[in-house]
């Protein structure tokens, strides 16, 4: 398979506190156009790896197992990952090794390949609604969503209907 070049949409800095509100904004309206609702996740570092054990176990508390995977992904397939990432290849993976390391969008295509599933991301950028992430092999028709909130937070979310019934009490939405 011959890797299509892309150009890789890095925020330099953080956003104002007024563009993360507005950013915010669209993101729940977005949320509410696709009819799906959103399990908080903990703002602990570790949300995108909480997100993605969320959606494959049906609870974020595997995050740690998750995100030692998608490592194990990036280390294995180098050649896949190491002309989109910012720095040293190496400096990278001991980074993405370690707890409340943030992941990016290099991880979730890793985690795309590892699990062999498409991943669906609402976001909150002005002017991409949503960004699909295809694995090199496909191995089940199951997906897994997430909302981002850009340079901020990911969440897990499923639609209104199949929203956990105890995550609802729980997070009290």
């Amino acid at each position: 398979m011959v890797p299509v070049p892309h150009i890789i949409k890095i925020n330099g800095e953080i956003p104002s506190a007024d563009d993360a509100m507005s950013d915010h904004e669209r993101l729940i309206s977005r949320l509410e156009l696709y009819d799906v609702v959103e399990v908080k996740i903990s703002g602990d570092g570790n949300c995108q790896f909480h997100s993605l054990s969320d959606q494959m176990y049906r609870t974020p508390e595997h995050h740690k197992s998750v995100r030692e995977q998608i490592v194990c992904q990036l280390k294995s397939h180098g050649e896949l990952y190491e002309n989109y990432v910012p720095m040293a290849y190496d400096d990278y993976l001991m980074k993405m090794s370690k707890i409340r390391e943030w992941g990016d969008h290099v991880t979730l295509q890793a985690a795309a390949d590892t699990y062999g599933v498409k991943i669906f991301v609402i976001t909150s950028f002005k002017d991409t609604c949503y960004i699909k992430i295809l694995p090199q092999t496909l191995m089940t028709k199951r997906m897994i969503f997430l909302s981002f909130w850009a340079e901020v937070h990911y969440n897990s979310i499923y639609p209104q209907e199949e929203f956990p019934a105890v995550e609802k009490k729980k997070w009290k939405l």
